[in-house]
């Protein structure tokens, strides 16, 4: 008998979390036995502990923040250069020129955060409205409840075209088959059984369970759920990819000019500084030169035309139908020249369709059809 490892203290919740993996390895007694669940599944009350001991089958809320919106928009070094020009005319006294600069940054990141923003709010409001039910055995009775109310022990009914709730150890099917591209990228369904697989099965192989996020593509059957939100499969990849935001090539390349430029600046500042003061020149009047000379060579409009331009860009997406959530990705995105990729089910509906019938003449045949 394979012994599961104890992810949490079965003190405090009275159950065992396990990993699919290992569940899969188990037999089903041994599964049930850990879970502290009966083919009865679980009474309301211990769902409803279960649920404050675990939290909700939810891998995160999608929520649009106003903040973080903002933050992604003032953290490029250009903006700081500008930022800095525009004290420095202040300072010189050049009120307008702070004054223009001041506008045009603030309309450069006000024009990239509406643009963000109110994407993401779009996202969050389809988010909202996409809900999935499942129907589980509590109470000894069948009963249709909200995906994110599953917890560890409850027992689950798959059927044809549900979208698999959570990971599930099978307890009994009927040529049931899941698509699981969505994690494994294969296009073939996968057939699903009870008895256990060997321990150290892959991913791909592990016939006994369903796994959170597939679809079921044939048959029907019956599991326990093992796990739910991000301690599932598909919860802990997504938390992954998740945790922090990449910068783009393009966000790299305008950091990079941006840096250039600021080392140009600075070297500019100091030299004709010193060769100011070196000729016995005023000391503030080598300074307020210096400082004259950075605020002309920095690019005022740049931040303006770059936000410009990304928001049309995104605009011409948004009457596709493509809704674009970070507006620095457009660029790298319209330079993709050839696009390599490994398999076509990831990428196509992975699903044979018939088209027509054609003769031996390569044209549209309804005999051939009929003879079909």
């Amino acid at each position: 008998m394979t012994t599961a490892p104890r992810l949490v203290d079965r003190d405090t919740t009275g159950f065992d979390l396990l990993q699919v993996s290992v569940a899969g390895a188990m037999p089903i007694a041994d599964v049930l036995s850990a879970l502290s669940s009966t083919d009865a599944g679980l009474t309301t009350p211990e769902s409803r502990r279960r649920s404050r001991a675990v939290g909700p089958n939810a891998i995160r809320s999608h929520q649009a923040r106003l903040l973080p919106a903002l933050w992604r928009q003032l953290r490029s070094p250009l903006l700081l250069l500008l930022a800095a020009t525009a004290s420095a005319s202040f300072i010189l006294g050049q009120h307008t020129d702070a004054l223009i600069i001041g506008v045009i940054l603030t309309a450069s990141v006000g024009l990239g955060l509406s643009n963000e923003y109110r994407a993401e709010r779009a996202a969050e409001a389809m988010h909202d409205r996409i809900q999935h039910r499942a129907t589980v055995i509590r109470d000894g009775t069948a009963q249709s409840v909200g995906v994110v109310e599953l917890v560890p022990g409850d027992l689950v009914e798959l059927r044809l075209g549900q979208l698999v709730p959570a990971d599930i150890r099978l307890l009994g099917t009927t040529r049931l088959q899941c698509d699981e591209s969505v994690l494994t990228g294969e296009s073939i369904p996968a057939e699903k059984s009870v008895p256990p697989v060997p321990p150290g099965t892959t991913l791909a192989e592990l016939s006994s369970c369903a796994l959170m996020g597939t679809v079921v593509s044939a048959g029907q059957g019956r599991g326990v759920v093992v796990a739910t939100g991000g301690s599932t499969v598909f919860g802990r990849i997504a938390l992954g990819l998740g945790k922090r935001q990449l910068d783009t090539e393009f966000q790299l390349g305008l950091r990079r000019f941006s840096l250039l430029l600021v080392r140009v600046a600075a070297v500019l500042t100091i030299g004709i500084f010193v060769v100011n003061v070196t000729l016995h020149r005023p000391i503030l009047d080598a300074l307020l030169f210096s400082l004259a000379i950075a605020v002309g060579i920095s690019p005022q409009l740049l931040p303006a035309v770059v936000s410009i331009s990304l928001a049309a860009g995104a605009r011409q997406l948004a009457r596709r139908k493509v809704l674009v959530k970070r507006l620095v990705c457009i660029e790298d995105l319209g330079d993709v020249e050839v696009l390599f990729t490994d398999k076509s089910g990831t990428l196509t509906e992975g699903r044979v369709e018939f088209m027509r019938a054609l003769g031996p003449d390569g044209t549209a045949s309804d005999e051939t059809m009929l003879l079909g």
